[in-house]
């Protein structure tokens, strides 16, 4: 039988090429992480298997520096005039593939009507309320881990003066710093690694362009604006004579004894705030004597009719007071009480 030779290292077939021991970068794969990438070839010669030829490949993921910040209930909050710890809430989302922490700023517009004071920050406790008895009052966001979202509040006080439909725009803003996993200190801001990669953890601001801020600085703004509601109230005090010792009520005149009424309406106009906690005090003058058996009626019409009776008298300073109920937009309250003349 005729056999034929073969010399080895001549032919060689490939018998595996190329295998993968971790799956492809994902674009939420957390910064620092080490991807490795394994390559194994075997082959045969002569009909012989050889042994594996291998090697691997592993880079370390980078920062991914993603922030956003997103105004909650609405684009308007409402507000009167010398309200003080307005506050207008947010949820602010680490969008990027690592810890950071936030430093939190606000910045008001130009071009609006008037401007906040005494500007603070909290975090919710997770009740959605602002209560700052329970809200934790910040500075920055510290640690936010990856794909984490806090509700924060910006909390100011609104100026006297300021008129229905007056407003001011508020825009937080959240910046990006290194996260050293230590509570307590708000880290280095962040900024774009310069030239090519490197082996280490690198760093690139992939942020959108908010309200107030450019895209890629590793920010992001979003706006609310305080919308004011006043109430526009007005007070007008009038008195009738209702009888005197002579004419008795036909015709009567102011003459010692005459019982006067006195009418005081509140009102307030349209498109006005609802004004609450109406309180109304009237200093008696000397020459007249209140007369308690008549007593105060309280929330009667714009002609001092109707209403219950209520209030309060006091002797020692000779007034008389009383609460009226809320006065919304368009209405008219009263309170009204008798004197005799002295």
């Amino acid at each position: 039988m005729t056999r034929s030779k073969q010399l080895l290292g001549a032919v060689s077939s490939i018998a595996l090429v190329a295998f993968s021991a971790s799956p492809a970068l994902a674009e939420g794969t957390t910064a620092g992480q080490d991807i490795t990438n394994n390559v194994s070839v075997t082959y045969d010669v002569g009909g012989v298997t050889q042994g594996a030829v291998v090697d691997s490949d592993t880079f370390t993921v980078d920062r991914k520096v993603n922030v956003t910040v997103a105004e909650v209930g609405g684009d308007t909050t409402e507000v009167a005039p010398g309200q003080l710890q307005a506050a207008i809430k947010f949820e602010v989302t680490n969008d990027s593939n690592d810890a950071v922490d936030l430093a939190l700023s606000a910045q008001q517009s130009a071009a609006d009507d008037f401007d906040i004071t005494n500007i603070k920050f909290y975090v919710d406790n997770g009740d959605g309320i602002f209560n700052p008895a329970d809200d934790l009052e910040v500075t920055y966001l510290d640690e936010m881990a990856a794909d984490e979202t806090r509700t924060v509040f910006i909390v100011g006080d609104i100026p006297t003066g300021v008129v229905t439909g007056d407003t001011a725009d508020v825009a937080l803003v959240a910046n990006a710093h290194a996260a050293d996993g230590t509570a307590g200190a708000l880290g280095a801001e962040l900024v774009d690694t310069a030239g090519a990669n490197t082996a280490g953890v690198d760093t690139v601001l992939a942020d959108g362009a908010g309200d107030v801020d450019a895209a890629n600085q590793g920010d992001f703004s979003d706006t609310d604006t305080y919308v004011v509601s006043a109430a526009d109230v007005t007070v007008e005090k009038t008195s009738q004579i209702i009888s005197d010792p002579v004419n008795g009520t036909t015709d009567p005149k102011a003459i010692p004894g005459a019982v006067v009424q006195y009418c005081i309406v509140v009102s307030n106009s349209a498109g006005s705030a609802t004004a609450t906690n109406v309180a109304v005090v009237d200093v008696l003058p000397a020459d007249v004597t209140y007369d308690s058996v008549f007593g105060i009626f309280l929330n009667g019409d714009a002609t001092c009719n109707g209403g219950a009776a209520g209030g309060a008298y006091d002797a020692g300073a000779n007034e008389v007071s009383g609460t009226l109920d809320d006065i919304p937009a368009s209405t008219s309250r009263s309170l009204y009480f008798r004197t005799t003349i002295n």
